[in-house]
């Protein structure tokens, strides 16, 4: 399989603010980098990774309790939106639906949206933190972080934005209040038997929110200890824009250049630029010469508010745009659908989108 070309697909966050020919250079290898792949690489986030390490570690840590204990924080009644999520739980909408094998941690690093948790209570939910841990040691860290790639992905919509000739803070106007998400995973060590079988970490999917940002991940050897890449088949894939020649998408390799971080553009941008910017599918494939490894990722997802009504925006409506991504819907109740449709959700969950009118008039016939 084939690796961006990287150099290509870097832009800096200080070009995007420079005016000029710099930001004219960089809005269009932004236009090119989430066309062709969804996908770019950030430098310039001012981010100090170096925090990441050490929240790794607690995390490791945490994941190492049993699954009783693992699970005093692991809240299916809110569609494991907060807390820990087991193993085998998550599975991707249009593949072959095999549940994820990773375990995950979630947990909202701004404040709640009262207004949307009265429609959307499980999505806007408070978090969960384990018990027995040192606050100063998971807890805030997890939360500052969050908070700092928040800010970086806003800068970076921003250029999204202008590169797509719209207003500067279009995107990011449409954010505000949303039920943005950090999450913590780790995908789990692969036995012997296991090692060379169709088991992914991640199968394939799309993101269903706006903006995911990725600050690296890392890969830990059978004894835990921190390695390189295993071997030239793990790690993360994505596919292309589909072409004359890869009419099916060229499956290529995603690795961050030293000292930036990945954004990956989500279903909520894809539909508002009318394909615009491409929600990339991508996979994430765990070692295929050697068992034990593991790994452990951090994702910010960033989200539309609940009540962002989405279809192409005016700039980017015709006729095959508004069939290809019509009829309209509210980001909240896309959400929801895409949480059924992965298992995180029960399908009864679907009953929230009804029309309610109908069963209060049955009530009332009922009780006359």
């Amino acid at each position: 399989m084939n690796e961006i070309p990287a150099s290509e697909l870097v832009v800096d966050l200080a070009d995007l603010r420079e005016g000029g020919e710099k930001q004219n250079t960089a809005e269009q290898t932004l236009r090119r980098a989430l066309g062709d792949f969804g996908l770019v690489y950030v430098k310039g986030h001012g981010l100090d990774l170096g925090k990441l390490e050490s929240l790794y570690e607690r995390f490791i840590e945490f994941t190492e309790r049993t699954d009783s204990q693992k699970g005093e924080v692991s809240r299916p009644d809110i569609w494991y939106q907060r807390g820990w999520t087991p193993a085998n739980t998550e599975k991707a909408v249009v593949a072959g639906g095999q549940p994820d094998f990773k375990e995950c941690y979630f947990a909202a690093p701004m404040p709640i949206s009262e207004r949307a948790r009265m429609f959307f209570p499980e999505i806007y939910a408070d978090n969960v933190w384990p018990p027995g841990f040192d606050k100063d040691a998971f807890e805030n860290p997890y939360m500052a972080l969050g908070n700092a790639v928040h800010e970086v992905g806003k800068s970076l919509l921003r250029g999204c934005a202008n590169a797509a000739g719209l207003e500067t803070e279009t995107f990011t106007d449409m954010i505000e209040g949303g039920p943005h998400v950090t999450r913590l995973l780790r995908y789990l060590a692969l036995k012997e038997e296991q090692v060379g079988t169709d088991i992914l970490w991640g199968e394939e999917h799309t993101d269903f929110n706006l903006l995911t940002l990725l600050p690296g991940g890392r890969f830990y050897d059978p004894s835990g200890v921190r390695c390189a890449r295993p071997d030239d088949t793990a790690g993360l894939y994505l596919r292309a824009r589909a072409t004359d020649e890869h009419p099916e998408g060229q499956m290529v390799y995603g690795r961050a250049p030293e000292g930036c971080i990945v954004a990956q553009v989500g279903q909520q941008l894809e539909i508002l630029t009318g394909g615009q910017y491409l929600a990339t599918p991508h996979i994430i494939r765990p070692p295929v010469k050697a068992a034990g490894y593991t790994r452990t990722a951090f994702a910010h997802f960033m989200h539309c508010h609940s009540e962002t009504r989405l279809f192409p925006l005016e700039k980017f409506v015709n006729p095959e745009t508004a069939l290809n991504y019509g009829p309209p819907v509210l980001a909240g109740t896309y959400g929801l659908k895409t949480l059924v449709d992965i298992g995180l959700a029960p399908k009864e969950a679907l009953g929230k989108l009804g029309y309610r009118q109908y069963d209060r008039l049955a009530r009332a016939r009922s009780e006359g």
